[in-house]
């Protein structure tokens, strides 16, 4: 049986653990900006400066909106990390992250997948395998 592990402080998104290489984030309300990004993007580098290569879930929450810094300076990670990423997957029900996701598949060497909130029992798995 999986367990994971959750955390969360004022300055981060809160986040849990499937196993040592597998962790989650949720991006809770409010708007997320360049700053939060920054702060949800050294939260993922400590586990991969931790562990090296990493599987990620990011689930959207009920964010008010989402910045253009902000998207660009995740993608702008996920490329420079594309080394140490093996599987995302995106949930949420906002359709442009999912476009999102497919333009990603098409330019990074990463696995990524986006699903619907109401299948992130399915995200969970697959995320895991």
């Amino acid at each position: 049986m999986r367990t994971f592990k959750y955390q969360s402080t004022p300055d981060m998104s809160p986040s849990f653990s499937f196993s040592e290489k597998t962790v989650g984030f949720l991006i809770e309300d409010g708007v997320f900006n360049k700053k939060r990004a920054a702060s949800l993007i050294a939260e993922i580098e400590k586990k991969i400066e931790r562990f090296g290569s990493i599987n990620l879930y990011l689930e959207d929450q009920g964010v008010e909106r989402f910045t253009l810094p902000a998207i660009s300076e995740h993608l702008l990670f996920k490329y420079e990390h594309k080394e140490n990423l093996g599987k995302v997957a995106l949930v949420s029900d906002r359709k442009w992250i999912h476009a999102c996701a497919s333009i990603e598949k098409l330019l990074l060497p990463i696995n990524v997948k986006s699903f619907a909130v109401e299948k992130r029992l399915e995200a969970m798995k697959w995320i895991m395998e």
